[in-house]
């Protein structure tokens, strides 16, 4: 059988719009299947298709060469298919060990329905040593960051033992050292005969562990060729339906005056003793594998956490951020890195969202004006590109894309002078990336000053003008952008505070 998994003539329309038209996709035993294309090109309606959260409206699915139908995702679990999402899906009041057994606990006893503990966490522990994880199985999933999250979605899809294994965004929230040991395992499930389909909008690892590139756009097959026909620049047109000819379009600058300074900060064990200086119009990377302490400074500069220690300056004068609400008083932003969790209020619309940091600027004696909020919402629509039917558009029905850039507009509408962008493209698609980055540009030259934090170091290093490298909460390095190197940055995030790259 030449293939193992066979999705034929699959059609899925939503109310007004057809996602998926007429696609077939095909993957064989032990081949990483790459699915490609923008965010809203229809691939993860399609894997949630194959896993049995939405229903086909018309087309088929075989495995083995025998039709399936799948009812729903327990069901896929039992037929040996297995997914990984790319919006995290962990239940957090449990810890690490429950939430990669969930479903399929070890038991102690079938007839009375004993769970084994020991067991669970003896085989979570096996799996975080072979992955180079180093998260307590009894950890409550509340406690760990969003890419300690990732690294336990990851372990709990390659422990289902499935034949079948979805990746949606794998390693949108780790760095490079994680992917590394997860490419490794994505080798050795290959050897195994495990069909592996994985989606990503990371250009060079795509090349880097496919053997097969399916397109889709606008819920259309575009093509299916090996990995090894294409180049980037041919997958990008096939994706988007265009030419895009610079990714990271970065722009010289002329940094301003200091406009912050971060003096000594420092958050128990997370943060320890971190100074730097921020300059209008600036760009400033910060660097550093899971863990290096990057999202914790950013919470802690932005009031989400008291700082232990330290102080900030803005324009020379000691301020004091106890509460977020003191950090927007003081015109700083932060776009946090998960969107949906503490980016959006998902049970609100387009404008809603938009208007959320700024609703004391367009109320009249506590009255939100109506009026001016839907002009506002309409004008970053149309500013930022933000493709929905409308401001009153539901923001959970966007595009991972758009939704990032409804976050965008709720804080520039609140007019900052520092905005603090936290994996402000995870997850999202090269035309969507390019945007961004064009928007980072654009805020750069009317005097905003920015930090990027960024895992994906192609991106950091394209558009800052100069990178702090992070480890163990310490900065250990910082580097111009004449020096920019993937393998500098990444001595300086192995490196304790004080040691020197060999």
């Amino acid at each position: 059988m030449e293939y193992f998994l066979e999705m034929k003539n699959i059609t899925k329309s939503f109310p007004g719009v057809k996602v998926l038209d007429d696609v077939t996709l095909r993957v064989r035993a032990g081949e990483v299947h790459a699915l490609m294309g923008e965010n809203g090109a229809g691939k993860s309606t399609l894997m949630k298709i194959l896993m049995g959260i939405y229903k086909a409206d018309e087309g088929s699915i075989l495995i083995n060469g025998s039709p399936v139908t799948i009812q729903n995702p327990r069901d896929a679990m039992g037929k040996g298919i297995s997914m990984m999402h790319q919006e995290l899906n962990t239940v957090l009041d449990m810890d690490a060990a429950e939430n990669i057994f969930i479903g399929r606990e070890p038991q102690k006893s079938k007839l009375l329905n004993l769970i084994d503990r020991e067991k669970m966490l003896e085989d979570t522990h096996k799996y975080f040593k072979e992955l180079e994880i180093g998260i307590d199985p009894k950890a409550p999933m509340r406690s760990l960051s969003v890419a300690q999250m990732q690294l336990v979605e990851i372990v709990k899809a390659i422990s289902a033992d499935s034949k079948i294994i979805v990746m949606d965004e794998p390693t949108s929230a780790i760095t490079e050292k994680e992917a590394v040991i997860l490419f490794r395992q994505i080798e050795r499930l290959k050897k195994q005969g495990v069909a592996i389909i994985y989606i990503s909008h990371k250009m060079d690892e795509i090349f880097k562990i496919s053997d097969t590139i399916t397109v889709l756009r606008d819920g259309r097959l575009i093509c299916t060729k090996p990995a090894c026909e294409l180049t980037d620049n041919e997958l990008i047109r096939f994706m988007v339906g265009r030419e895009i000819t610079e990714i990271y379009p970065k722009e010289e600058s002329s940094p301003g005056q200091v406009i912050m300074e971060v003096k000594n900060i420092s958050r128990g064990r997370l943060v320890k003793d971190v100074s730097f200086r921020l300059r209008a119009g600036e760009v400033l990377g910060i660097a550093g594998l899971v863990g290096a302490g990057r999202s914790e400074l950013a919470e802690t500069i932005f009031g989400l956490y008291p700082k232990t220690g330290g102080e900030i300056l803005l324009d020379g004068k000691k301020i004091n951020i106890k509460h977020p609400r003191d950090a927007i008083e003081h015109k700083i932003a932060l776009i946090t890195e998960d969107r949906k969790l503490t980016g959006l209020n998902l049970s609100a619309n387009v404008k809603e969202n938009i208007s959320l940091a700024a609703l004391s600027s367009l109320a009249k004696f506590g009255v939100i004006d109506q009026k001016q909020e839907s002009a506002a919402a309409n004008r970053y629509i149309k500013e930022l590109g933000i493709k929905t039917p409308s401001e009153n558009t539901a923001v959970n029905k966007l595009s991972g894309g758009n939704q990032q850039k409804v976050v965008l507009a709720k804080w520039l509408l609140a007019d900052p002078s520092i905005i603090i962008l936290d994996e402000p493209t995870r997850g999202i698609d090269v035309g969507s990336k390019r945007d961004i980055y064009l928007l980072i540009n654009g805020l750069a030259k009317q005097g905003k000053a920015i930090i990027l934090i960024s895992s994906e170091m192609p991106e950091v290093m394209g558009i800052s003008d100069r990178i702090l490298v992070m480890c163990e909460g310490m900065v250990t390095g910082e580097i111009s952008r004449r020096d920019f190197s993937q393998e500098l940055i990444m001595k300086y995030a192995s490196l304790r505070k004080g040691e020197q790259p060999a």
